[in-house]
């Protein structure tokens, strides 16, 4: 689908004046309609929708009878457009059939835009007056009015030019939806949290009263459905098996014959779409749309997933972690259209707005590429019929922790390292990979052992000078940790600083981070924790909702030695460029000592690091269908004086060949399969790469032997 080829702009918040705000609004309409014929502009193309002429009559007879009708110096434009142009404002009389909207070749079109003059005349003199509290609250509910119907005339013009055998553009300058990449599930940890609107500007009386709510930690997409995501579900029969749809669902499948999306149509062995810009291939990286709740839903059961409830949704969106969130397409929430506890309906007809609706209808949230810009808020609920499909309305997964589990059974990044990096001739893979649930796990149990001496001491050492390392950090700031694990580390910062708001860790490991999270917001209930799972030696995207916040980076436990000397510089240029100007880095660095203590540290008595390291195997095995046998590989540690690291090894004991990710791999006995170096420093080589990479050393903080170094960088 597209959006249009001049979005309805000139965005109105609720600081923009009601004399703009109206002026602003009604040109907007007048250029939503520019494209179409008098002809276009009078057709009814089912009962569900209304002609482009009803609804520009429509929302003019709200500014008059709500607001202009009761003035002394206000005269009605024509008394029956109260019967013709009322839509369901029982309080207000009878009304045209809507099914019969379309019958209504009179009033002609010049009519109904002299209407509009003359209604906007009569604004124009009643903006101009001082205004009551209650007047002008009426006249952000026009406004607002208004924009829906903006909306709804795309919606309908759209469905009646589909009917055409000719499939003409609405425009053909609309702009097709852009493709992108595809989602990731983002860890929420619910909790009892707030929902609703908080009283401050412009909502519907839907969106009120905000309440608490409580929700199990969940998952949701960061990204929508793809129309090749939806091509394979059909392909997979989706819309012939009765096992994935809810019973009113699948009738409607056999009632209506649906085989694809609304707007789709078959081109032989491909599929076309119906959108503004007329018919045209379907674009496979673009978001779906013009699909109906029961085909999300089924769409849902089958991708091992569920719909978000509204609350779900309204809580990630709150905290900055879905993308496509409003300006593609609305998106079908698990949740029936309800009042919140403690929802009153306002008095008199404007009370019928929206609290007679709620039965039988789900909500949406969003908003789409046909919502006015501005029009919508994380708060805002829309609603229509589970069956209806001709609205602009996409897919958002969302799944329960217990329900998590890889689509295609490997991580498409993992296996293509693993055979990259066993088809070198030196064969290597990045320590990140250790660190699923077991490795994650291993490693806590390696930071209790006598000989690993650098968590105790860095810990001894954070413990020590935390007041110090905090004093300079800004109220309201926001702690980014990188390779956050089980944030142990971190409490000693939020202990320190009850001034830090709100924690995003980061980490590659969803099992470790998922469990983390919960911790921590069991132990720090007022603290806003947003886990980002991913790889943060790449590029990663923060919350967009922590935008011009104070930052601070924490990348404790010495995990930068883990890079060459050439990637750290390169990681700590992308940490600048991620935490902005003016951010600062608190960073953990394990110090040069004697050879003893740091073969020791990495090769335990008791082994447990021996299985940390063979525990990568055992990733390999599971997830890359593998076939390493343990005991056919050895555990090494040793110290590299050249590159001053300490370096992890699993050595071959034999000639052997080794399949994984469906490739095969020969090992010679002896050979070493490089899996971690461990760089130490000094103050002086830290400080230049510090410089290399943009920062600078601020203040350093180096423990008694073993030694340990925490420094806090300035960019």
């Amino acid at each position: 689908m597209d959006t249009v080829p001049y979005p309805i702009t000139g965005e109105m918040t609720d600081d923009t004046p009601l004399a703009c705000a109206y002026a602003t609004l009604r040109q907007q309409t007048q250029t939503l309609i520019a494209p179409l014929s008098p002809e276009d502009m009078v057709v009814q193309s089912m009962p569900d929708a209304s002609p482009v002429k009803w609804h520009l009559a429509h929302t003019t007879w709200f500014f008059e009878t709500f607001l202009l009708k009761s003035l002394p110096d206000y005269t009605v434009f024509a008394p029956a457009y109260a019967f013709l142009f009322n839509s369901y404002y029982e309080a207000l009389g009878p009304r045209q059939p809507r099914a019969q909207r379309g019958l209504l070749t009179r009033p002609p079109l010049a009519d109904i835009l002299a209407y509009r003059a003359h209604v906007d005349a009569g604004m124009e003199r009643l903006l101009q007056s001082d205004l009551p509290a209650e007047t002008e609250s009426l006249i952000r509910l026009g406004i607002a009015h208004e924009e829906q119907h903006q909306e709804l005339i795309l919606m309908d013009v759209l469905h009646l030019l589909a009917q055409s055998p000719l499939k003409p553009a609405y425009d053909i300058r609309a702009n097709p939806d852009a493709g992108g990449k595809p989602g990731r599930f983002q860890l929420r940890p619910g909790g009892l949290v707030d929902i609703g609107h908080e009283g401050a500007g412009f909502a519907f009386d839907n969106e009120a009263p905000r309440h608490r709510t409580w929700l199990q930690p969940f998952e949701i997409s960061d990204r929508l459905v793809t129309n090749g995501e939806w091509l394979a579900f059909m392909q997979d029969g989706g819309y012939s098996r009765p096992d994935l749809w809810l019973s009113d669902g699948w009738a409607q499948v056999q009632a209506q014959g649906w085989t694809a999306p609304f707007y789709w149509q078959a081109d032989g062995d491909s599929w076309q779409e119906m959108s503004l810009r007329g018919l045209h291939p379907i674009a496979p990286d673009a978001p779906v749309t013009h699909i109906s709740y029961y085909e999300a839903d089924a769409f849902a059961h089958w991708a091992g997933a569920r719909l978000p409830t509204e609350a779900e949704w309204e809580l990630a969106a709150s905290d900055g972690v879905l993308d496509q969130k409003d300006n593609v397409a609305w998106q079908w929430t698990g949740s029936a259209y309800l009042p919140y506890p403690g929802f009153q309906p306002g008095a008199g007809a404007v009370g019928e707005y929206n609290g007679k609706f709620m039965s039988g209808q789900m909500v949406l949230r969003g908003g789409s590429s046909f919502t006015p810009a501005g029009h919508t808020r994380p708060t805002y609920r829309n609603f229509f019929k589970p069956e209806q499909r001709w609205m602009r309305a996409g897919v958002r997964l969302a799944r329960d922790l217990a329900d998590r589990h890889a689509a295609d059974g490997h991580d498409a990044g993992f296996a293509a390292d693993v055979v990259r990096g066993l088809s070198a001739r030196q064969k290597s893979l990045s320590p990140k990979y250790f660190y699923d649930a077991a490795g994650s796990d291993l490693f806590e149990a390696i930071c209790r052992l006598e000989e690993y001496y650098p968590t105790r001491t860095e810990t001894a050492l954070l413990t020590r000078i935390a007041a110090e390392l905090v004093a300079d950090i800004p109220a309201d700031a926001v702690l980014v940790e990188f390779g956050s694990g089980a944030s142990d580390k971190t409490r000693l910062l939020l202990d320190a600083a009850p001034h830090i708001t709100h924690y995003v860790p980061i980490d590659i490991s969803e099992d470790a981070l998922r469990h983390a999270t919960l911790r921590l917001k069991t132990a720090y209930p007022k603290l806003s924790v947003t886990p980002v799972a991913g790889d943060f030696t790449s590029e990663v995207k923060l919350p967009s909702a922590l935008k011009g916040r104070p930052l601070v980076g924490f990348f404790p436990g010495s995990t930068i030695g883990n890079f060459t000397r050439a990637e750290a510089a390169a990681f700590m240029r992308t940490v600048r460029g991620l935490l902005g100007q003016g951010a600062r880095l608190i960073l953990g660095a394990d110090m040069v000592k004697a050879e003893a203590t740091l073969v020791a540290a990495y090769d335990d008595a008791l082994g447990v690091t021996a299985q940390f390291n063979k525990n990568l195997l055992v990733r390999i095995n599971r997830d890359l269908g593998g076939n390493f046998d343990l005991d056919a590989f050895d555990h090494l540690a040793v110290w590299n004086p050249d590159f001053e690291r300490m370096e992890m090894h699993l050595v071959s004991r034999k000639d052997q060949i080794v399949k994984a990710a469906g490739h095969a791999f020969a090992f010679k006995a002896g050979e070493r399969f490089h899996t971690e170096n461990s760089h130490k420093f000094t103050p002086a080589s830290l400080a230049r790469l510090a410089a290399e990479s943009g920062w600078k050393i601020e203040r350093q903080w180096i423990s008694p032997a073993p030694e340990f170094g925490i420094f806090s960088l300035g960019s």
